[in-house]
């Protein structure tokens, strides 16, 4: 029988399998099939005991960790809703998510406690709150309490079009928003990907888990794909070029899903082809790859590079070149199976030969809209309009050519300039932003914003912008270089010209600007 959540992908292997190693991390630590199903049970059952209903938000603070799994299948199996997020998130951030979503529920590390805390002492919503490796506070829980003496059986799920998890994201406008994606819409994404020929993944498989799980990635085509195809997991917390290396040589790490930004800091290792000896796939998603990067890297290593096009309302996988008929320059490669793709001019009629228009997407893969009421999902055809622009060749090949709106990608993660441009005027003395992104080496993209500030100091200024940037935003989303204007350049209406902007980027990147 198919299942219906991937609590039961974990159930199945349980039982089938209980003795192989499941997950391992890199201090040691590790669960195998029988040992994490148990563990699943018992907090499935602990997470009933303390009061969550189904339907009940669990909010997921925490590093890549055995806890992050298990809490998140978990939270599935008690037939809850997770909400995972970046450990590493501004207290006002985090504060936004808790009142947006109000979970009942939130899991913190020793490392994240601090975080929790703060954010919910602004909030109206007041979750239960409970720890890992911390001394817990008054009303909290230690994870150990949360842990039930044995697993108690839950209904299996009669409706797989429940929500499973609220992942918050940009979408294509306005500030971060959750996705609604639904049991039967990640599955079906595990599914699509398992559908590839050759497979991405193998049941004897090592897979580096070095990317974060509480992103789309990391948690549906990675962890997801462990899940269905019983391979091993080694899981890691802190990203060091040389240590991963070590890892993938002792451990013996045949998969390697990345971010873009890794090939760079790679590139400049000696010994690279020996040390990727034991790696027979390498999988990047989550922003484009600088063909020359791709290029060097598989001349150095003999390793092609296989890409994707990928969204968190697609759960997330849309393409991979290992569905391309060959590997292109510059391609994201062919829908997966059981996925289809589009091209729609500024009308909606679709777009025929190679000309570039929006790329909609249709599929059991895709989500339900944004959190609460489901706006912005699929129109009543199932067709969803992801905000990028690009163009299919005659093989089906997608090649990404802009975005719609003016979403930033850092390292794989949304940096929509609203919030950025919202924050900065914060800044007394700033009267207006405008903040952009320009292409970056070691990040793909990087944040910069046009400060006007007339009557402060450049340096005061800059130093007022980056000290109240790094207190509300995220690391990934504070501008790494500011510059203070007179005026932004505006149309005759007041919108500010961000073309002239990146126009004056290029200038500066050909050195023509100082």
């Amino acid at each position: 029988m198919a299942q219906t959540d991937l609590a039961e992908l974990v159930a199945a292997a349980g039982s089938e399998s209980p003795d192989r190693l499941a997950l391992v991390e890199t201090t040691g630590r590790g669960l195998t099939w029988g040992e994490l199903d148990d563990e699943v049970g018992r907090l499935a059952t602990g997470l009933g005991r303390a009061g969550l209903l189904a339907g009940h938000r669990v909010v997921l603070v925490l590093g890549n960790r055995l806890e992050f799994v298990t809490a998140y299948l978990a939270t599935l199996r008690a037939q809850a809703v997770a909400v995972p997020v970046n450990p590493r998130s501004a207290v006002g951030e985090l504060t936004r998510i808790v009142d947006d979503c109000t979970p009942r529920l939130v899991v913190a590390d020793a490392a994240t406690a601090p975080l929790v805390r703060e954010a919910l002492a602004g909030t109206a919503s007041r979750p239960r709150v409970v720890v890992v490796e911390a001394h817990p506070e008054a009303g909290e829980l230690r994870w150990d309490e949360l842990r039930a003496a044995e697993a108690r059986p839950v209904p299996p799920l009669q409706d797989p079009d429940k929500l499973a998890a609220l992942l918050y994201t940009s979408g294509t406008s306005g500030r971060p928003r959750a996705a609604m994606l639904t049991h039967r819409a990640l599955l079906a994404n595990i599914d699509q990907v398992a559908r590839v020929e050759p497979p991405m993944i193998h049941g004897d498989d090592v897979v580096l888990g070095a990317l974060p799980l509480f992103h789309v990635y990391g948690l549906n085509a990675v962890l997801g794909g462990v899940l269905r195809h019983r391979a091993k997991l080694l899981i890691v917390e802190q990203w060091d070029p040389q240590e991963v290396l070590d890892l993938i040589e002792d451990e013996a790490v045949s998969v390697l899903p990345l971010a873009p930004p890794v090939f760079a800091h790679w590139l400049p290792l000696e010994q690279l082809q020996e040390r990727l000896g034991p790696v027979r796939l390498v999988l990047s998603g989550s922003a484009p790859l600088d063909p020359g990067v791709v290029e060097r890297f598989t001349e150095l290593t003999g390793l092609p590079v296989h890409q994707g096009y990928g969204l968190t309302e697609a759960a997330p996988v849309v393409t991979s070149t290992l569905c391309s008929r060959e590997l292109q320059p510059g391609s994201v490669g062919s829908a997966l199976p059981g996925i289809e793709l589009r091209l729609v001019d500024e009308s909606g009629r679709q777009v025929d030969g190679e000309d570039p228009g929006q790329i909609q997407v249709r599929g059991d893969n895709l989500f339900s809209g944004y959190w609460p009421d489901g706006g912005g999902g699929p129109d009543a055809q199932g067709w969803w309009s992801t905000g990028d622009v690009g163009f299919l060749d005659e093989s089906g090949d997608l090649f990404l050519v802009d975005r719609v709106k003016e979403l930033v990608i850092v390292s794989g993660f949304n940096v929509y300039p609203t919030e950025v441009e919202d924050v900065l005027r914060e800044v007394p003395g700033v009267v207006d932003v405008a903040v952009i992104g320009v292409p970056d080496e070691q990040t793909g993209e990087a944040v910069v914003a046009y400060v006007v500030a007339p009557g402060a100091g450049v340096q005061e200024l800059e130093d007022s912008v980056r000290a109240h940037a790094a207190s509300r935003l995220a690391r990934f989303k504070q501008p790494t270089r500011i510059e203070v204007v007179d005026e932004l350049p505006l149309t005759v209406t007041g919108k500010v010209q961000k073309g002239r902007l990146r126009g004056l980027e290029r200038r500066r990147t050909l050195g023509l600007l100082e």
